[in-house]
């Protein structure tokens, strides 16, 4: 009797049919625009280096990083009406963080735009998402290639100190912009009696990273080495 209701509430948990497909979908769309993201970014500096005088990585490149990284938002709406288990803070803060890299500093700054940590940031970036999207949707479909599982559980080891350093760079090179301009700040006097700086969140925001990568950084490890280390092949 236990193990026939331990089978009912795993079937309770996983998604409906018409969700997983549409997860599926998701996910195969997101691998392929972050595969021809990266493809874009090699092309930028091989194929099409001569075009480099005429045009700025971001307007190359631009278009797709909003299209892709912007519609992970869709992922906070997953996980809050239940169709993804995952924590909804936690996602929640993990889409908005790389949203914010791309719509709050990058686009909304010339010197962002032009920043040395955007190739790398966005080297990590696609790197990461290919192999995360596609892990998703092989599990989904019931069976993950164990070189997707290695991929996922050892390239972040490089690729998030590699992103990590890319959006701080973004981060500082926006910040002389933003101070300069009051961009997005509000100063008193005003009829509300409120002040803002986005000058200093920008930077609350940069210093947030000491502790937290860190933790996400040893977390990563602990799970690279309950997956590998256990033989296992999924969560």
């Amino acid at each position: 009797m236990s193990s026939e209701a331990e089978r009912k509430s795993q079937r309770s948990r996983e998604p409906s049919q018409f969700a997983k497909f549409y997860l599926i979908l998701y996910n195969a769309v997101q691998v392929a625009g972050w595969s021809f993201m990266l493809f874009q970014l090699i092309s930028y500096y091989t194929i099409d280096r001569d075009i480099q005088s005429k045009t700025s990585l971001w307007e190359y490149i631009g278009w797709t990083v909003i299209i892709f990284q912007n519609a992970a938002v869709l992922e906070i709406l997953h996980v809050a009406i239940g169709i993804v288990k995952s924590n909804l803070f936690i996602t929640t803060m993990q889409v908005l963080s790389r949203v914010m890299v791309v719509c709050g500093v990058v686009i909304a700054t010339p010197t962002g735009k032009v920043s040395p940590g955007l190739p790398l940031a966005l080297l990590a970036w696609s790197v990461t998402e290919i192999i995360r999207y596609g892990y998703y949707a092989f599990n989904l479909l019931g069976s993950v290639p164990h070189i997707l599982v290695y991929l996922r559980y050892t390239t972040f080891i490089a690729l998030y100190p590699i992103g990590v350093t890319g959006e701080l760079l973004c981060f500082y090179w926006a910040q002389s912009y933003v101070r300069e301009n009051k961009l997005w700040s509000v100063e008193l006097p005003n009829s509300i009696n409120f002040t803002f700086s986005y000058f200093y969140f920008m930077w609350g925001v940069m210093l947030s990273y000491i502790p937290l990568f860190p933790q996400m950084y040893l977390h990563m490890f602990g799970q690279r080495k309950k997956i590998l280390g256990g033989g296992s092949g999924s969560h």
